[in-house]
């Protein structure tokens, strides 16, 4: 397998999301497909790591710790109008992606994505309408379920403290963590 060596040649793609696991895949699969991939885990982290490295090309997760990639695309822009962000989210709803269009972003994707589906959207010469939200989007109880999924990876597993993150009860928690994942 010959391995891709890193040029300022190759267009660069800065990776913001708080996912670490999403953020490892996507990097290596957009590195083989010719990117220079910067990753940062947080609105900030993304913002510094533009201003010391602009990107021609941006992923955002819309709901991450601290400011959300929403508050983060302004600030992109500012520093390169012609940057082609993409919102990725696993919480899509109309009112996000036209705010995310509204505010500059080339695209709005729908997790989850595979890289084709982040490559497609970043270099599409504008967003289609008809994929911004998909057509049988999550249901609320399988949103719920990948939240809870997602604050108790945060807590390393710790119940007490994901129920007390998520604002319920301990027992509520753990009956809910026992039942099985919601089909989409």
């Amino acid at each position: 397998m010959n391995e891709v060596t890193e040029t300022e040649d190759q267009p660069h793609l800065l990776l913001v999301d708080d996912d670490p696991t999403f953020t490892r895949v996507m990097e290596r699969a957009m590195s083989r497909r010719g990117f220079r991939v910067s990753v940062a885990h947080s609105a900030d982290e993304g913002l510094a790591l533009a201003q010391n490295d602009l990107p021609d090309y941006a992923v955002l997760d819309l709901k991450m710790e601290g400011d959300s990639g929403l508050v983060l695309l302004p600030k992109l822009l500012e520093l390169d109008a012609e940057m082609r962000v993409v919102i990725l989210t696993g919480y899509s709803s109309i009112a996000t992606a036209v705010e995310a269009i509204k505010r500059g972003a080339t695209n709005y994707l729908c997790k989850p994505a595979d890289a084709d589906d982040v490559l497609t959207a970043l270099l599409s010469k504008q967003a289609n309408p008809d994929t911004l939200v998909p057509e049988n989007p999550m249901s609320v109880d399988r949103l719920q379920w990948e939240h809870i999924q997602r604050v108790l990876a945060e807590h390393e597993g710790n119940i007490s403290a994901t129920a007390r993150a998520l604002g319920m009860h301990r027992r509520t928690l753990q009956r809910k963590l026992q039942k099985r994942p919601v089909r989409r």
